[in-house]
């Protein structure tokens, strides 16, 4: 099983038979996750560099996890503490890492299109990891391949995305991957919130009424309130945020169905969802942490040398 490109930059790059590929593949790697010894040999004695210009707490464990269960050497850097902090550019980090042999590159930065411009001066494979408001194409992945263990497929389903549309990649790669893969999507949030030209720009629908989003969806995306991104106020508080958008009990109780309810992480309770929601039988967002490092692990794995 081959994917049809080097890298793994952004959903937005791949086919849907790339898509196809990894799910299928990461299905095998959770099983391989289920044995009493976790632990396969597929890429030992390849070299794994994990660059985090950004702090991550749930992605990077989930990277580093899944190279240790396909036995990978890892190196682990972050900018905090290294010579970024003294004034050394991107590109001679990575080359001074790339001297010591490294095979693949996994990447956050917060900066746009970071891992782009690393693919086209260093011969290493790059995986993003997340790249400023842009992609984060491996949250995508276990968004999907979660929504699919769950409900059987991802042809016709109605997900809902809902929350600050305007400043996440997970959106993002998210809109591109549903929409791939015969999914309809809708965007729902305040319209501060949300891109005005998204309708004509991805072919999503777009809803301002919270109660009529989870009305139309099979599944609901809960997604953060990105402060650290906004560089002005966009909704008077928090509260009010949570009375209009956020996803209760009460509010799942009023509707005439059961959805699915996801988080991408961290979860901030009490202001986009209850934590009675979060933690609900509707709620797969312990499973979506879970099926991280399968998805992880097949990425890596097709994105190697050994698969070829």
């Amino acid at each position: 099983m081959q994917l049809s490109t080097k890298h793994l930059l952004g959903i937005k790059d791949l086919q849907r038979s790339d898509i196809e590929s990894i799910l299928t593949t990461a299905k095998q790697f959770k099983e391989v996750l289920q044995r009493p010894i976790k632990k396969v040999p597929s890429l030992r004695d390849t070299t794994i560099v994990n660059l985090f210009y950004e702090s991550s707490t749930r992605t990077r464990i989930s990277f580093e996890l899944a190279e240790k269960r396909l036995s990978a050497d890892t190196i682990n850097f972050s900018s905090s503490g290294s010579s970024i902090a003294k004034g050394e550019t991107l590109l001679d980090t990575v080359n001074n890492i790339l001297s010591m042999k490294v095979d693949m590159v996994v990447m956050r930065h917060s900066a746009s299109g970071a891992p782009h411009f690393l693919a086209q001066h260093i011969p290493a494979a790059i995986i993003n990891a997340g790249d400023g408001i842009n992609e984060h194409p491996t949250q995508a992945l276990l968004d999907g391949f979660s929504i699919r263990e769950k409900s059987g497929t991802l042809e016709g389903k109605k997900v809902v995305l809902i929350g600050d549309i305007m400043h996440s990649r997970v959106a993002l790669s998210n809109i591109y991957l549903l929409k791939k893969m015969g999914a309809e999507v809708m965007v729902a949030g305040p319209p501060t919130l949300i891109p005005k030209y998204i309708t004509e720009a991805l072919d999503v629908h777009v809803e301002y009424n919270l109660k009529k989003a989870l009305q139309w969806c099979d599944v609901a995306n809960v997604l953060r309130i990105q402060l650290e991104r906004q560089n002005q106020v966009l909704f008077s508080s928090l509260r009010e945020y949570n009375l209009a958008y956020g996803v209760s009990k009460k509010l799942l109780d009023s509707l005439n169905k059961e959805i699915i309810i996801m988080h991408p992480g961290p979860i901030n309770r009490g202001v986009e969802i209850d934590s009675d929601v979060a933690d609900s039988n509707q709620s797969i967002i312990l499973q979506q942490v879970e099926n991280g490092v399968a998805i992880r692990m097949a990425v890596l794995y097709l994105l190697s040398e050994k698969s070829q």
